[in-house]
């Protein structure tokens, strides 16, 4: 469930230069519809995303995968088109549309021409408003699904991230993978499938991002055509999620030569004011880098993996701090015992000056190389509506990095990381590990 879903955020850049403005509008449609615009009229193209809160976290306890489902039928047929007709529509006009269930959101991204953007919004419209779900997609979709849960209880990193998630929430949507199983998803009817795009699409909890050529004025318009006669509420969304992780190892038996460990404990709020040093944080410990302590320790002292990461997950309704890696079933243990060193270290005695110095440089610096393409800025448009930052994030994203101090370090790191904390699920035969209650 867990995913590296802040990073693109954090990594927010620019095409013209790292101390340029990007121009980021807030726009209101006649309707009240509000988004964020970056206009970009060098190619008769625009990038638009919808970011509708809630996601797979919808579903009802006992039936879950529904939300998942039903989003990926809602492009299979809608008003009088059945699902060729509607593709067909969509490729005349030279349109992509995608819809994407996530654990706390559902996604949609839409692509398309100038000269056919009222089309194309149409269509879109369509799909949002009046979907099919005629028997055959349901079927043929439903098949898809459960090839693909048949396939994920064979993958021993999601078994891994599925058992943590069940350890850590329990009951809460959050401790089982929105997906569904075999059980559940076999079992869900057109009714159910309908009753979940109503709990899910509406205008209640919307994020909406744009970037390309269109105007301020179109743009509005263009809100109200689209999503002006959604519900403007939905199902309610869940409660806080209650922790119930405790620290230890768990080992899931698997057979072959390596093992896959995922661990963590608690994290921290996006909101905190603690984030940023948290997220340096985490870059030194554990980040992607070479130059990371873990990488460092694990695999270029020792050879006891080939990589291996941490990350902040700060979802809506909780937060966590995770990672993972994979090793020999000989070496898990050593490897494991090293991270919880260093876990130690690191909380005990915070970062040096040096790799303070080296990391800001480095996420600074990296800030305006990331960002290309009218899609994904409208994507990081999106996630910092949702995620609640402020429309000059852009400008002053690497000023909150710089103005972190070394005291900041050490006092995060002594709150965030807690070493007795740490749960390790391990997928496969390690030597000398049992599960520990």
């Amino acid at each position: 469930m867990m995913r590296f879903v802040f990073a693109a955020i954090l990594a927010l850049s620019m095409p013209m230069g790292a101390h340029a403005a990007l121009p980021i509008q807030s726009v209101t449609s006649p309707g009240g519809i509000t988004a964020w615009l970056v206009e970009d009229h060098a190619i008769p193209f625009t990038a638009l995303e919808i970011h509708l809160r809630g996601g797979t976290s919808l579903d009802p306890a006992d039936q879950r995968g529904v939300i998942n489902l039903m989003t990926a039928l809602i492009e299979e047929g809608a008003g009088d088109l059945d699902a060729q007709g509607f593709a067909n529509a969509r490729d005349d006009l030279a349109a992509s549309f995608r819809f994407q269930a996530g654990t706390d959101s559902i996604n949609i991204s839409a692509r398309f021409l100038t000269e056919n953007q009222a089309q194309a919004v149409d269509l879109l419209h369509l799909a949002l408003t009046q979907p099919q779900f005629d028997a055959e997609a349901v079927e043929r979709v439903r098949g898809q699904v459960l090839a693909n849960i048949r396939s994920s209880t064979k993958d021993p990193e999601t078994i891994a991230s599925d058992r943590f998630d069940r350890l850590a929430f329990g009951t809460h949507p959050y401790g089982s993978s929105g997906d569904g199983t075999e059980q559940s998803v076999a079992g869900l009817s057109r009714d159910d499938i309908l009753a979940a795009f109503k709990s899910a699409i509406n205008r209640g909890d919307i994020y909406v991002a744009a970037t390309g050529d269109i105007t301020a004025a179109d743009l509005g318009i263009l809100l109200d055509r689209l999503l002006g006669d959604l519900p403007t509420t939905g199902a309610p969304l869940p409660k806080r999620a209650d922790l119930a992780l405790k620290p230890g190892v768990t080992v899931v038996e698997f057979p072959g030569p390596q093992s896959v460990i995922y661990f963590g404990h608690d994290g921290i709020k996006r909101d905190d004011p603690d984030f940023f040093p948290a997220f340096i944080l985490n870059e030194i410990l554990g980040g992607g880098r070479f130059s990371a302590r873990l990488m460092t320790e694990v695999r270029d002292k020792r050879g006891l993996t080939y990589g291996i990461g941490t990350f902040l997950s700060p979802m809506d309704h909780a937060e966590l701090m995770l990672g993972q890696f994979s090793s020999a079933n000989t070496t898990a243990a050593e490897a494991i015992e090293i991270v919880r060193s260093e876990w130690q270290r690191a909380a005990t005695n915070g970062v040096t000056a040096e790799e303070l110095a080296k990391t800001k440089t480095y996420l600074t610096g990296s800030y305006p190389l990331r960002f290309n393409g009218n899609a994904r800025i409208a994507r990081i448009l999106v996630g910092m509506q949702a995620d609640g930052l402020t429309i000059d994030y852009a400008d002053t994203r690497n000023a909150q990095i710089e103005a972190v101090t070394l005291d900041d370090m050490a006092r995060v790191a002594k709150r965030l990381l807690r070493p007795d904390a740490l749960q390790f699920v391990i997928v496969g035969a390690p030597e000398g590990l049992t599960s520990t209650p």
